[in-house]
Order: structure tokens, then sequence, then C-alpha cells
């Protein structure tokens, strides 16, 4: 099945920089390396409680930024730096590129370094925000045609969400949460997309543990203390994704040496700056000029990093997302509201 995740069986990890080289170390296990790091978080004094509620709160004023500046017609790019640049000036670091889907591309498109796209139609922006690890995840979308049906899908997608964080908490079971999602969608004569869904959220893993379905899936798993985002799609076409074009958008999964110089370079950067977190090539382009997508492509054929294909709805219907992030520990705090 088709999801929309940043993880799955390789993992996450490192809270702080391995000044180890990739090609000193080329039998390295990611799962090892996120235990050492770990072990060696002693950047801050807050509590993970209080990181989670951090990055949720930049989250929510970077949201509130983003919906003032987005406008018809401007570059996709210049939408993503802006944001991103947001969340680095309130204190977080992005958990993973901005997501600027238009239209039938439900997920994982974000610009190119010389990306020249506009926005238009129905525009979805999925946007992280990480301190120290901990992460808040949520996405809103826009009409930016002035079109009834888009704004019936974006409403949908947002009763929906709010449905599901309404009855959210410990020891229900997933399902449930999936059944509300479906029944509120279906209600606004939509349909859910089946093959995406939320998330548990641990340190440096965006996806962790369980998924939250946006169907009534008959599971009986129940929800734990933890950190979980929630993201309905509605879709105006069949409810079910397919894999698309590269995404420009990579996690390192493995530390195995790589022959080439700068592919070397840009590994080491990437595990220093990024950590297993999503990255993009705009942003290595950045520091390293356009030779960056040069080792990109040494380090992918050589399987240190995965690329992540843009998901796009099968009928290439439009689609809708909303999304925000919960803990649920003593109480249930929706941090990105």
């Amino acid at each position: 099945m088709t999801e929309k995740q940043y993880g799955g069986s390789t993992g996450r990890g490192k809270e702080n920089s391995i000044k180890t080289s990739m090609q000193n170390s080329p039998t390295s296990n990611p799962k090892q390396k996120k235990k050492e790091i770990l072990q060696k978080d002693n950047s801050s004094k807050m509590t993970k409680e209080e990181k989670i509620i951090e990055a949720g709160k930049i989250a929510k004023k970077v949201t509130e930024y983003a919906r003032t500046i987005i406008k018809k017609d401007m570059k996709l790019l210049e939408i993503a730096e802006k944001i991103e640049e947001k969340i680095i000036e309130l204190g977080g670091k992005p958990a993973f590129p901005t997501n600027l889907s238009m239209n039938d591309i439900a997920a994982h498109y974000t610009p190119s370094y010389n990306d020249e796209t506009l926005a238009k139609g129905l525009l979805k922006v999925d946007l992280g925000v990480h301190v120290n690890g901990y992460v808040a995840d949520t996405a809103f979308s826009i009409d930016l045609e002035n079109s009834e049906e888009n704004k019936k899908l974006i409403e949908a997608s947002e009763k929906a969400l709010k449905n599901a964080l309404e009855i959210a908490n410990e020891d229900i079971s997933i399902s449930e949460i999936g059944k509300a999602v479906q029944e509120t969608i279906e209600s606004f004569g939509f349909s859910p997309i089946i093959n995406l869904s939320g998330h548990e959220m641990q340190q440096y893993d965006l996806h962790a543990g369980l998924t939250i379905p946006n169907n009534d899936n008959k599971s009986t798993l129940e929800v734990s203390k933890g950190t979980y985002a929630i993201e309905p799609f509605a879709t105006n076409g069949s409810g079910k994704v397919y894999e698309g074009k590269p995404s420009g958008i990579y996690a390192l999964i493995n530390w195995k040496n790589v022959r080439s110089e700068t592919a070397r370079e840009i590994a080491e950067f990437i595990e220093t700056e990024y950590q297993t977190l999503p990255f993009c090539s705009r942003w290595l382009v950045k520091q390293f000029g356009t030779k960056a997508l040069f080792g990109l492509k040494q380090l992918e054929e050589n399987e240190n990093i995965h690329q992540y294909p843009q998901l796009i709805e099968s009928s290439h219907g439009k689609v809708s997302q909303a999304e925000h992030t919960i803990l649920i520990s003593k109480e249930k705090i929706i941090t990105t509201i």
C-alpha cells in the first residue's frame, strides 16, 4: 500500500551530529546510531513534552504566517522558502521540506531549486517543525481559484479532522478514528484517500508505531500515550493515490561507504544537518551549488539515501488535506492549534 510517510522500517535517528564519516563506518547501523545519539542528548533543559509543545506553538505561528503570504500565481519556491525561513526565525527547524501539492497531487511536492511553478487551484500546505527531534506536523488547504467545489473539499477535510480530534484519545481504536474521518468526508459527497494515513511520531521518527487510517479499517489496535498526526485527505476522485514522479525529497537510510568525494561530503553534511529526517535537493543546492545534484544521484545509486515519489490521486481528482498534531499524556493536547 502506498503511504505518505517519511520512515517505515529504515527508522530515524540522531539528536546531535555524528563526526564519524560514512567512509569510516561503512557498516554502521542507523538504529544503533540513533541509540548512541539519543544518549548524548543534553542540548536542552526542556522536557520531552515541552519540546513537543514548543514545536507545535512554532508550527501554529508559521501556519498563521503562511496563510497571510500565499497568493495565486506566487512561485511555489518563494512560498516554501518563506515558510522554512519563518520556522528557523521562530527557533525551530524544518522537520521535512515544505510540501506544496496542487490539485490531484496529494503529497510530496516540494519545489526544486530552480522551480518556476506558480501557485494555483487547490493547494495543500504541509509543514513540519522539530525541536531537538520532537515534531509538530500540520497542514491546511487553500482554494486559489474561487471554486465552490474546492471550498467544499476543504470544508470536508477540516470537519473530518475536527471530528477525529474530538474522539482521539488513549484506548480508542484506530478504526474508530478512521470511521469518523470516513463518515464525515462521505457526508460531503467525497471520498477519503484510504491509502494515506495519519501516524504516530517519536523523536527523529516521523512515522513510528501506529498509523491512523482515514477509513474504518476494522482494526482493534488502540491508541496509547504518545504523539500523533491526524491528517484526513478528501477527494472528488476514486480515493486512492499512486506513486508518481520523483519528488526531490530524500532521507538518509544507510551509512555505508561511497567512493565519490563529492558524495561523501554531501553525505556528511546530511548527517550533520538533517540526521535521518527528510531533506530536499534544493536545500543542498543552496549549500553546495548544482554539484549537489550529482552527489545525490550517486548516493541514491549507492542506496545511501531514498527518494520519495510524488503521490497522485489515481483518477486525477482534486485533493484537500487538513492536519494537526496531538500529544496524549496525562491529558490530550492539540499542539498545533
